[in-house]
């Protein structure tokens, strides 16, 4: 029988496309049903174009449907993807010019501190809702979750519903891609055990056919332009020993260091990824931009003769076609609770770990400890992450308030009282989208 993956935001044009793509390159799904579903009309049928066109030029027996009505797209689905946003750039563009006014600079703002724990706090009730539908038309389907905050928003679903629910994130496998092409190693000769939290997680272990890399990373640095590809965490590596997963623009705004002072952002943030020179919030104009500009993008791709139809590398297909399709064992980071997994971080935060896809689900496994100076910066994440969680879990301000008190590059910039008054005006621009118990 056809297997059924639903795609929840599925309007997420580039998401949606490149995840059916893989999906549909396994023999098991050759033939699936995929449910495409979205809350904005001219997005669903982009994408029902899209799918189609992937689906022809592959010669598939795939079928596609495209509907507004979340239960439609859910029920006896075998996998579940959601790639939601709640609130567009109107409402995103406080969590970075708030932060800003306060002299917060913040570049990325979709993961933690002030800016993701809002974005959060906006986007965990609609999340709960289709887990509580995944529930009610799916309970046994593996759910994979794509949407940021990555570990806040996991940690509050794994909590609160009994689903198989992991969190996915792109920045481990392509991280080791790019530091084994520094060192000039094929990564098929490259293994690794990576651990930490979301986009705060490192390589304690990089090898290549069996031997530590690291010290072949620490020549690579010595050339400027691997140097500069990536400042904040090549700088992070040199003193900290450990390579951490997500880009520079992403990790610039996770700690103390780099983005306090303008000398420092002028010497640390303006090459590398996820930059705008001379600007702060590069996602901000980055989402200003695809306001204007997404319909055109997408069109021209539709308009193209030949399409790149091979497989990628996002973990989702090949989840799905371990657990329910072929059955081929696959082992990727995935982001999950913490009960035992890495020891000097808090029982029950949301960490990324190993995890075994099989036949029998999705299970974690065993990391043991991070390095000492790795725990003592991811603990304060990690708890950071907690107490935002458990704000929004008990409709207490305060601790919200406290998990963005404790934000390493909010609390290098802000006293308690500043930073009192920013989160009480971020409450007050967010008023609209906030659950009742936070009013």
């Amino acid at each position: 029988m056809p297997k059924k993956i639903a795609f929840i935001g599925a309007g997420s044009f580039g998401f949606t496309r490149t995840l059916v793509k893989d999906i549909l390159t396994f023999p098991a799904f050759k033939d699936a049903e995929i449910a495409l579903m979205d809350i904005d009309s001219r997005r669903l049928d982009y994408i029902l174009q899209a799918v189609k066109k992937i689906i022809k030029a592959g010669g598939y027996a795939a079928t596609v449907t495209a509907t507004m009505d979340r239960a439609v797209a859910l029920k006896g689905a075998d996998g579940v993807c959601i790639t939601i946003l709640s609130g567009g750039p109107r409402v995103f563009r406080t969590d970075i010019e708030i932060p800003m006014k306060y002299g917060v600079d913040i570049n990325v703002g979709d993961t933690r501190g002030p800016s993701g724990i809002f974005r959060f706090l906006r986007t965990a009730p609609p999340m709960l809702e289709i887990c509580r539908d995944i529930e009610k038309y799916c309970p046994n389907a593996i759910v994979l979750n794509y949407t940021n905050p990555m570990a806040m928003l996991c940690r509050y679903l794994q909590t609160l519903t009994n689903l198989q629910i992991s969190g996915l994130c792109h920045s481990v496998q392509g991280t080791a891609e790019m530091l084994a092409h520094w060192i000039g190693a094929d990564m098929k000769d490259v293994t690794y055990t990576c651990a930490g939290i979301n986009h705060q997680a490192f390589y304690t272990e990089f090898k290549v056919k069996g031997e530590d890399a690291y010290p072949a990373l620490r020549k690579a640095m010595e050339d400027p332009e691997i140097y500069n590809h990536e400042q904040v965490r090549n700088e992070m590596f040199l003193h900290m020993d450990y390579y951490v997963t997500e880009s520079s623009g992403h990790n610039s705004e996770y700690v103390a260091w780099f983005r306090k002072r303008k000398d420092l952002i002028d010497k640390y943030c303006t090459n590398g990824t996820g930059w705008n020179p001379g600007a702060h919030a590069y996602i901000l104009n980055e989402y200003l931009q695809r306001e204007d500009s997404w319909m055109g993008a997408i069109e021209e791709w539709l308009n193209k003769d030949d399409i790149d139809i091979s497989r990628g590398k996002e973990y989702a297909a090949y989840i799905f076609n371990a657990v329910f399709g072929d059955n081929t064992m696959f082992e990727y980071n995935g982001n999950v609770r913490n009960f035992g997994l890495i020891s000097n971080l808090p029982e029950g935060c949301c960490v990324e770990v190993p995890v075994i896809a099989s036949q029998a689900g999705m299970r974690p496994l065993h990391v043991g400890e991070l390095p000492s100076q790795l725990a003592v910066l991811v603990n304060t994440s990690a708890r950071c992450e907690e107490l935002a969680v458990e704000g929004l879990i008990e409709g207490d301000r305060r601790k919200i308030f406290h998990a963005i008190l404790y934000d390493p590059l909010t609390s290098a910039m802000l006293s308690m009282q500043e930073t009192k008054d920013m989160v009480d005006e971020m409450f007050e621009a967010n008023r609209d989208y906030l659950p009742k118990n936070l009013l």
